[in-house]
C-alpha cells in the first residue's frame, strides 16, 4: 500500500509511480463508468524550458516542487475502437518520455477461471463475466517509459480509496506491453 500525503496524492518511490498514482487520483475524481484515457508523460523540467506557455497553462511555471513527470491527457479514444487496435496507431514524438492509460474492466478471481464455459467469443465472455457473482470492477492505470520501466495502479470499485490502491510493475503485463509498443519504431 502506498504512503499517503496529507495534502495530496499518495507519495511514491519513483517518478513513474508518482505519475501513475497522480493519474489514478485524477480518474478517481471523475468517478466510475468512464471511458479509457490516454496520457503522454513528459519531463517536467524539459516542458518548462521548451514549452513555457504550456507549462504555465498547466500550473508548472513556478512550482519548483512539481513532480519530475507531467501527465498530459490526450484526445479521447474513439468510441467503438478496440483498445489494442487504437494503441497500434500511436506514435509519440521524442519529447514524450512515456505514456499511461487508465481503463476500467471487470475481473474474476483466479478461482472462477475453471468455471468459464468453453467456446465463448469475446462478446459472450464479457457478458458471462458481467453476470458472475464474484466479479470485481477495477480501474487499471498503467504507465511505461521509453526505457522500458513500467508501473501500474489498481483500484477496486468496492474499495474506492487512495489508501487501497495496489501498485506494482507487473500487475497488468499485457497492457504494459501494448503501451511499450507505442514507442517502437
Amino acid at each position: 500500500m502506498p504512503n499517503v500525503s496529507p495534502s495530496g496524492p499518495p507519495m511514491a518511490a519513483s517518478p513513474l509511480t508518482h505519475a501513475v498514482l497522480e493519474i489514478d487520483e485524477y480518474a478517481s475524481g471523475l468517478g466510475w463508468d468512464q471511458p479509457a484515457r490516454l496520457f503522454a508523460l513528459v519531463d517536467t523540467a524539459h516542458l518548462r524550458s521548451h514549452e513555457p506557455g504550456l507549462a504555465a497553462q498547466l500550473g508548472l511555471d513556478a512550482d519548483e516542487a512539481a513532480a519530475p513527470l507531467t501527465p498530459i491527457e490526450q484526445d479521447e479514444i474513439p468510441a467503438g475502437t478496440p483498445l489494442d487496435e487504437f494503441l497500434a496507431t500511436i506514435a509519440w514524438p521524442d519529447a514524450v518520455a512515456g505514456c499511461a492509460l487508465t481503463v476500467e474492466r471487470q475481473m474474476l478471481p483466479p478461482s472462477a477461471e475453471s468455471s468459464v464455459p468453453a467456446g465463448l467469443d469475446d462478446k459472450a465472455l464479457t457478458k458471462w463475466v458481467s453476470s458472475h457473482p464474484d466479479r470485481q470492477e477495477v480501474r487499471m492505470t498503467v504507465g511505461v517509459l521509453r526505457d522500458g520501466t513500467r508501473e501500474s495502479a489498481l483500484r477496486l470499485r468496492e474499495k474506492d480509496s487512495s489508501k487501497e490502491v495496489l501498485t506494482g510493475s507487473a500487475l497488468v503485463p499485457g497492457l504494459a506491453e501494448a503501451l511499450a509498443a507505442t514507442f517502437e519504431a
